[in-house]
């Protein structure tokens, strides 16, 4: 899952940035708000979280453009403001969800876990296909009641597929999803990380549609439906 932090406190910045890397998020960091304009033209986010007080445009403003440009990334609102008119402004402009500074850093991370949800359209807290379970506050995935160790990519991946099970996900896609600004990829990377999770949880666990990209094979007695392309490995 690949965040867009917008904040231009430095020392704050640092510290969400690099709590949400344990989370296993790839996280793309700007100080201001025509940067993350830029930056969401640029790229596509799975959430935002976005500082009110910034430099130059505001977080407000930022967030008026967002949704009238039609973007529906969710965003949660970041603001030392914390009066009841300041908070109905700011959802109001499609702000998603709201938090007010100082704030704890596991609150974040269950803001933004919850966000996803929502935005899936998932009220489970937990994700579950053919025997796999994860479980985005822990960070625990098991297949068939038995732990399963994943690296924190192989755990992305995983996360980006199974919040979204019906989904076919390009390359690209899952690049995203995979990696922030100075990352760097290799050619074949994602694929090397698909054939790991195959390992892990069997050859059928995610199908290759070709030419389109990947998603998970279907649940057990469920009917094949015709599918775009073949399957390939």
């Amino acid at each position: 899952m690949r965040v867009l932090l917008v904040e231009d406190d430095a020392l704050l910045g640092d510290g969400i940035r690099a709590g949400l890397m344990l989370d296993a998020y790839a996280v793309d960091w700007v100080k201001d708000g025509q940067m993350a304009l830029h930056a969401l033209a640029d790229h596509s986010y799975d959430a935002c979280i976005l500082d009110l007080g910034l430099p130059g445009k505001d977080g407000l403003s930022v967030l008026r453009e967002m949704r009238r440009g039609g973007d529906r990334t969710p965003v949660l609102v970041l603001t030392a403001r914390d009066t009841r008119e300041d908070k109905i402004s700011g959802l109001d402009h499609g702000a998603d969800d709201y938090l007010t500074k100082p704030f704890d850093l596991g609150e974040l991370q269950a803001r933004i876990r919850a966000l996803l949800r929502r935005a899936g359209g998932i009220a489970h807290p937990l994700f579950e296909h053919r025997g796999v379970t994860l479980d985005p506050a822990s960070k625990r995935v098991s297949f068939q009641g038995c732990d399963v160790p994943l690296s924190g990519r192989e755990y992305a991946l995983l996360h980006a597929l199974i919040s979204q099970p019906g989904h076919i996900r390009s390359r690209s896609q899952l690049e995203e999803s995979l990696y922030s600004w100075g990352d760097e990829a290799g050619s074949n990377t994602v694929e090397v990380y698909i054939h790991h999770l195959r390992k892990k949880f069997g050859a059928d666990f995610i199908r290759t549609v070709r030419g389109l990209g990947y998603q998970l094979g279907e649940q057990a007695g469920e009917q094949l439906g015709e599918q775009r392309g073949d399957e390939g490995r």
